[in-house]
């Protein structure tokens, strides 16, 4: 355990993990289900030309630092005065305002989206420096962990999702920059990986991510908590696939969002 507070923490921690990781196999009466990518474990003669392409091109950049190189290069530095926030995370950040739908990305304010679909913590981490650090925010708004709990990478664990978590919040402290942990929104089913049960993993998670950011000065942007559904997960109105938001959704996280930002800017 990482963090301090003596063995009355650690054992806080190891019975939520007890509780909360593994609860969902303990309901069950078959085996867990691996959370992991299958082409990750497929005979490689098995796998079909647009398959190895696509392996091909993660390969070639894994954590997609190609992604926003370019914008990075030529976005400008902050003006004086200027608070600029990054929003950092996978599909939910990606598509926040640019689904062509009504949902609007902040209009008019600094507000810097570098969301990537997809991603995991273990691929946030490697490119945090180029497309956070490196953009002189005064606050990062970090939304991840759901995708490694599908296993969109390969298996993680808790304590990798964990690790993650803390190197990034590390690094943007050394670069003095305020950190905003959100809470990995509900779901109760992934539609590209049935049958991993993860509303449990969310909520052990989300346990974990609000007592670090308690213990360490950040904020805990809590969106699980206005949005999941008896099963934790979303309703359709607010995720018409049970993942990623609607404008409905959007709807809701934005305000939250927002007082999150006004209370770490006057920190």
């Amino acid at each position: 355990m990482r963090v301090a507070g003596g063995l009355a923490v650690a054992l806080s921690f190891g019975l939520l993990a007890a509780a909360g990781w593994g609860q969902a196999g303990a309901v069950s009466s078959g085996p867990e289900p691996v959370a992991i990518d299958p082409l990750y474990t497929a005979p490689v003669p098995s796998l079909t030309p647009q398959q190895i392409e696509f392996m091909q091109k993660l390969g070639a950049d894994w954590p997609q630092l190609g992604r926003y190189r370019a914008e990075n290069e030529t976005l400008a530095p902050p003006a004086p005065g200027e608070q600029r926030v990054v929003f950092y995370g996978d599909s939910i950040t990606d598509a926040w305002g640019r689904r062509g739908d009504e949902t609007k990305f902040f209009p008019g304010k600094p507000y810097v989206n570098r969301g990537i679909s997809g991603q995991t913590t273990a691929q946030m981490l490697v490119r945090f420096r180029q497309d956070v650090v490196d953009l002189k925010p005064k606050v990062v708004v970090i939304l991840a962990g759901t995708n490694d709990i599908a296993g969109n990478t390969g298996l993680s664990t808790l304590k990798m999702i964990e690790d993650n978590f803390q190197s990034m919040d590390e690094i943007a402290k050394a670069n003095h920059i305020e950190v905003i942990l959100s809470s990995v929104l509900p779901v109760s089913d992934y539609p590209w990986r049935r049958g991993l049960h993860p509303a449990d993993k969310v909520r052990a998670l989300n346990a974990w991510l609000k007592h670090y950011a308690a213990m360490h000065g950040d904020i805990y942007l809590d969106y699980y908590s206005a949005m999941t559904n008896a099963e934790g997960g979303l309703d359709a109105r607010l995720a018409s696939d049970g993942v990623h938001p609607t404008p409905a959704g959007y709807a809701i996280m934005a305000p939250l969002a927002e007082r999150a930002i006004a209370q770490a800017l006057t920190k």
